[in-house]
């Protein structure tokens, strides 16, 4: 099942994401958009490297923000399962919204594709509804492109509006501070990020998908397909809170993220919980260095709550009957910057 011959070091860039690469390519996407509207359109507030943006339209802050599952759908075609990644393209936008506090109100899909199948099409829709669902959000309508000359599969994406109920402001990170605990929630699975560099993972170690792993008693692609873990209803319940200090979603970027909170505090993970062997397994199988590993996937946590100290207790309630029974303390917050995992003796400076 597992070719015996030698190979160097998996890395994401290797596999053919170069996330510095795509850093500076945005930079200069960026710095060519000049435009900024007048009051009158509305105000963008401040949010800088979050997860989602900002507008204040009258009395109003909408939160936007989009994503896609990429290419987590070529393993879902492989084998012929749709459902999940349907669910995904849901969690990995309301999710976003969640880490600035915003309770979704309303998703836009878009499918890219160079065919359609009216039963791959039903069977995305139903992970659609499921997400749907979770999050309490509706679906107001999308756009469905059939592009052969452009793509041979999918590409599964949306847009996600959200607000803030009446008193709530965003949760960007600003409060945070020296002496706050940080709390993670675990995820589901690697979630939809990290797709190019496992399938590169498999190929190279001749793994079938449709068997288990070693340990295992499912098959590989089931696991890897497990939908993304939807957060946004434990977000809604603690993004009122004084004592919330700041909400991560660990996506692309793993512990990374936590840098875009805030740049000038130190997130120290010095209590982060044993890998699920599914994770485990993916270091092995490309010999990935645990700073690789951390800064790709999401290693187990999907995502974050950094609170004050002194009503730790209550938060964890909270949580709790919120629908996160296993949440856990993963860390606290120092003086200095960057985020560090003590155990592994790894130190990220910045975001990208």
């Amino acid at each position: 099942m597992v070719s015996s011959r030698p190979t160097a070091p998996w890395t994401y860039a290797r596999s053919g994401v170069d996330v510095r690469a795509r850093s500076k390519a945005l930079a200069g996407f960026l710095s060519a958009v000049r435009y900024r509207p007048p009051p009158a359109h509305g105000r963008v507030l401040a949010a800088p490297g979050h997860f989602a943006g900002l507008i204040r339209i009258g009395r109003e802050t909408i939160a936007i923000t989009t994503d896609t599952v990429g290419t987590k759908v070529l393993l879902a075609e492989r084998l012929a399962r749709w459902e999940e990644v349907g669910e995904d393209l849901v969690g990995c936008n309301v999710n976003d919204l969640a880490a600035l506090g915003a309770r979704p109100a309303a998703l836009v899909d878009t499918i890219v594709c160079g065919a359609t199948d009216p039963e791959v099409f039903r069977a995305i829709g139903r992970g659609v509804d499921r997400g749907l669902r979770a999050a309490r959000c509706a679906l107001l309508g999308g756009e469905t492109a059939v592009v052969p000359e452009i793509v041979r599969g999918f590409d599964l994406g949306g847009t996600a509006v959200g607000f803030f109920p009446r008193g709530r402001a965003p949760v960007t990170g600003a409060r945070i501070r020296p002496g706050d605990r940080i709390l993670g929630i675990p995820s589901s699975g690697v979630h939809a990020n990290g797709f190019t560099l496992i399938r590169k993972l498999l190929e190279e170690s001749a793994i079938d998908p449709r068997l288990p792993r070693p340990g295992a008693t499912v098959a590989v692609g089931e696991e890897l397909l497990r939908p993304t873990r939807i957060y946004s209803g434990v977000a809604d319940a603690l993004a009122g809170r004084p004592e919330t200090h700041g909400l991560a979603h660990l996506s692309g970027g793993g512990v990374r993220n936590l840098v875009r909170l805030h740049p000038k505090v130190a997130f120290v993970l010095d209590a982060w919980p044993e890998l699920p062997p599914l994770f485990r397994w993916l270091r092995s199988l490309g010999r990935l260095s645990a700073e690789e590993a951390f800064q790709t996937f999401n290693m187990g946590i999907g995502f974050v709550l950094v609170v004050d100290r002194a009503h730790f207790a209550e938060t964890r309630r909270r949580a709790v009957r919120a629908g996160a029974p296993d949440l856990v303390e993963i860390g606290h917050v120092e003086r200095g910057t960057g985020v560090s995992l003590p155990s592994l003796g790894v130190t990220y400076h910045g975001y990208s």
